[in-house]
């Protein structure tokens, strides 16, 4: 457990531009207050120690407004940025060095039983607001951009934006950490209705000019 608490504490530093020192980290930072706790009451939970857990992570929510089910699988360099509104299902499973951003919902659809939440690969960033409800996969290297609804799995090194979430696939290795943000993702729509725009000047310039076409 220990060993977990100091990867997210330098996962801090690494992807927050605004942590200067430890201490005020331990003093102010709520993503970080309610992932320790997360870590204390998963401890419990695994034991099967009744009530406790729960209460850490209620006590948890009322202090930082982040929701973290102490059943959730949660590996090492875990960052929620803000976190205001974080809401982590129960069987939730969280690869290594994800990302969360405020009012994050990992939850399910209200029908499903036993494993009804999602499983997020490794190095995954869930952008403000999005939403990802069922017991779907989202692969490693997934970018999940700000108000997306996701309902389906995601293939690895993808982006998803929009509601419903809509893939946009990525070739090569997995992107920088410095670029796993939930600001530079694609707009597929807006890609196409380009692509479209560029093919209607060059089909006006072929009416246009019809010398052009018989070249």
């Amino acid at each position: 457990m220990f060993k977990n608490i100091a990867q997210d504490l330098q996962a801090v530093f690494e992807r927050d531009p605004a942590a200067t020192n430890r201490w005020e980290v331990f003093l102010t930072y709520s993503g970080f207050h309610a992932l320790l706790a997360y870590r204390l009451a998963h401890k419990l939970w695994i034991r099967r120690i009744p009530f406790i857990p729960r209460c850490i992570s209620q006590i948890a929510r009322w202090l930082t407004g982040i929701e973290i089910h102490p059943g959730a699988i949660i590996g090492k360099g875990f960052f929620i940025d803000h976190g205001m509104g974080v809401v982590v299902g129960e069987t939730t499973e969280i690869g290594e060095y994800v990302t969360l951003f405020q009012g994050v919902t990992l939850g399910g659809t209200g029908k499903e039983r036993g494993k009804r939440h999602p499983t997020l690969g490794n190095h995954v960033v869930v952008g403000a607001g999005a939403k990802v409800l069922g017991g779907m996969t989202i692969g490693d290297n997934v970018k999940i951009g700000a108000n997306a609804v996701v309902l389906r799995s995601v293939p690895p090194n993808s982006t998803v934006v929009g509601n419903p979430g809509r893939i946009v696939k990525f070739e090569g290795e997995r992107m920088p950490e410095a670029t796993m943000d939930h600001i530079n993702i694609p707009d597929p729509i807006a890609e196409r209705f380009e692509a479209m725009e560029r093919e209607l000047l060059e089909l006006r310039k072929q009416v246009d000019n019809p010398d052009n076409r018989n070249g």
